[in-house]
């Protein structure tokens, strides 16, 4: 017979399960509320047992900070600082890569104020995401996904810039009305882009499909967002092969090698008892602070280098190759709708952004469980993406409002830095989201983080992203890797997908359909890696058959069971709004509203 104790502990752990390990990996998801059922039947033996699962959850726990951790303002700010500088890294690559196609030159003041622009509307959206959107710390920032489409668009015959010998004799305002009108025509597609993102979004049309998103799905889709990148890491690393590797070597030292390593605090007060000193405290000061302690140290040596005269003129790595813009730049320029004009709209510009819209919802449906899953949170039910989706599509619509010749989307940057920090706090973000506002008001700011060496932005690169593909390939441990079906759908769609693109970017017309927006469109599309990997392995894991035990939704079901969109007792409160709730759940309407966190799809 069970004893008392006995039956109240299998009564408990049948209702509060403990995490699972499947393969020999970790696929711990904390619950984000204890329910209200402990609380009701609170008796001695419940608790000791309540007190013991705790416990086995605190032990099985690897974050300093979890998703609903609220740090001290102090820790939010510098932990915050740490995403701005990860997500700067990112954008300032931006000016840089479309500038030659809007007749900038290298050494315009305006690519600061692009950078400031991009600061300012991204910390908006990053605030309004994690508020209430997906709720996950996920910043918000520009999209390679959509430079592919602008740069298409960018070399249509009738924006093709003037000769460098031409633009070098024109005076500024004449070549800053030539990037305006170009800019103008790119913020006029993202703005009518993003009406349709948002109608995909909050109206349900991604969570609806969202069952049909298997591991062999996102695999290929998170994994291709860290490699199609590497073009961009290999272009800024090569300005110094020595200060990148020097980058990647202390960012590996401080994330690896001396994570365990913790600086000891300063203490206050009085001794313990028997006049022994009292214990002081300690920080994990190297696996909280990697990123930025990694480039601060490498900045610093970039200008000893500099000042010592033992980098040549023509580095990269010097750090005042740069130093023009810093000094044209204003110091304080506020951002604001139109500041570049009116946007224009045309029918080939928009279809040629829908494939970058497209492409940014199927990345960042990935991007959000890659960010659940380092932040030990339970995997996005079917409310939150649609709330994801559609909260970047607004963040699109301001950023084409405001101009910042790119839309916003998830930041996988910064997931991969949330992987190597061990920080997964949401506050954290909502703090880095009003640094950004801050910082984009001010030009010289944006200036300054452009004047960062090349070469450190490509040693980071090869880090984070390569964090990012590595979140995409461990989403394969839900599926038997023994099974020829799985690893013919993940070989081809990984590889064709690297392939494609490739072919398409060395033979931009080849497709001739008659049809100038459709050849953009389906140009684009083709030259998205992820969009290639994400359609062949969704194509196919969809249509061949297999069980699925061999498909891994055995197991990924189990941890999408509030995707089915019932209401459970069980269904994380982490991702609810943060005000509201008491009257959205009484209210009987808003089980049919697809963005509501109780949403009944049944």
């Amino acid at each position: 017979m069970d004893t008392e104790a006995q039956k109240e502990s299998k009564k408990l752990f049948s209702k509060q399960p403990l995490p699972v390990i499947n393969d020999g990996l970790n696929n711990n998801f904390l619950k984000c509320d204890i329910k209200e059922e402990n609380e009701k039947n609170n008796n001695a033996g419940k608790n000791k047992f309540e007190s013991f699962e705790e416990d086995v959850v605190e032990a099985e726990k690897t974050l300093h900070y979890g998703l609903e951790d609220n740090p001290p303002w102090y820790t939010c700010v510098v932990l915050g600082f740490q995403h701005y500088i990860t997500f700067v890294v990112g954008i300032a690559s931006v000016p840089m890569i479309m500038g030659p196609k809007l007749c900038m030159l290298e050494d315009d003041a305006s690519r600061g104020e692009l950078v400031s622009t991009l600061m300012f509307v991204s910390g908006i959206v990053t605030i309004l995401q994690t508020t209430i959107g997906v709720r996950l710390p996920i910043v918000q920032g520009s999209s390679f996904g959509f430079l592919a489409p602008a740069l298409a668009l960018l070399n249509l015959p009738k924006w093709q810039c003037p000769p460098q010998e031409e633009l070098l004799q024109m005076s500024a305002d004449d070549r800053r009305a030539l990037w305006q009108v170009r800019i103008n025509e790119i913020s006029g597609a993202i703005l009518v882009a993003s009406l349709f993102q948002m109608l995909i979004g909050y109206g349900g049309l991604i969570g609806s499909v969202l069952k049909y998103i298997t591991p062999l799905t996102i695999a290929p889709t998170v994994a291709l967002i860290g490699l199609c990148l590497f073009d961009a890491a290999a272009r800024e690393a090569s300005g110094n092969w020595w200060i990148a590797a020097g980058t990647i070597a202390l960012l590996t030292t401080f994330s690896l090698y001396m994570r365990f390593l913790e600086v000891p605090l300063p203490t206050w007060g009085k001794k313990a008892k028997g006049g022994e000193k009292s214990k002081g405290r300690t920080f994990p000061f190297f696996q909280i602070f990697p990123v930025l302690t990694a480039m601060v140290v490498m900045w610093v040596i970039c200008g000893l280098l500099t000042a010592t005269g033992l980098l040549p003129e023509e580095n990269l790595a010097r750090t005042d190759s740069k130093l023009k813009i810093l000094h044209e730049a204003p110091w304080f320029n506020f951002p604001y709708p139109g500041q570049w004009g009116s946007p224009t709209v045309s029918a080939a510009a928009v279809f040629g952004m829908l494939a970058g819209v497209i492409a940014g919802a199927i990345e960042s449906v990935g991007d959000y469980y890659a960010c659940a899953q380092f932040c030990e949170a339970p995997p996005p039910p079917i409310h939150a993406v649609n709330r994801g989706i559609g909260t970047e599509g607004l963040g699109c619509l301001l950023a084409g409002i405001w101009g910042t010749g790119n839309g916003t989307t998830s930041f996988s940057q910064n997931i991969g830095a949330i992987g190597v920090t061990k920080v997964g706090s949401r506050r954290v973000v909502q703090y880095a989201g009003v640094i950004m506002i801050i910082m984009g008001a001010f030009s010289k700011v944006g200036a300054f983080f452009i004047t960062i060496p090349s070469p450190i932005f490509g040693g980071v690169f090869c880090i984070t992203f390569g964090m990012v593909t590595a979140v995409g390939i461990s989403t394969l441990h839900f599926v038997s890797l023994k099974s020829f079906r799985n690893m013919y759908i993940i070989g081809f769609s990984i590889f064709f997908a690297l392939v494609l693109p490739r072919w398409m970017h060395s033979n931009p017309n080849v497709i001739q359909t008659g049809s100038e927006f459709l050849d953009q469109l389906f140009t684009v599309l083709l030259s998205t890696s992820m969009f290639v990997g994400g359609i062949i392995g969704f194509v196919l894991d969809n249509t061949v058959p297999g069980t699925d035990e061999e498909r891994g939704l055995t197991t990924w079901n189990k941890h999408h069971a509030s995707a089915e969109g019932t209401v459970a007792e069980d269904t994380p409160t982490c991702y609810d709004l943060p005000f509201g709730m008491e009257a959205i759940r009484k209210a009987k309407w808003t089980r049919f509203l697809p963005f509501m966190p109780t949403f009944n799809r049944a």
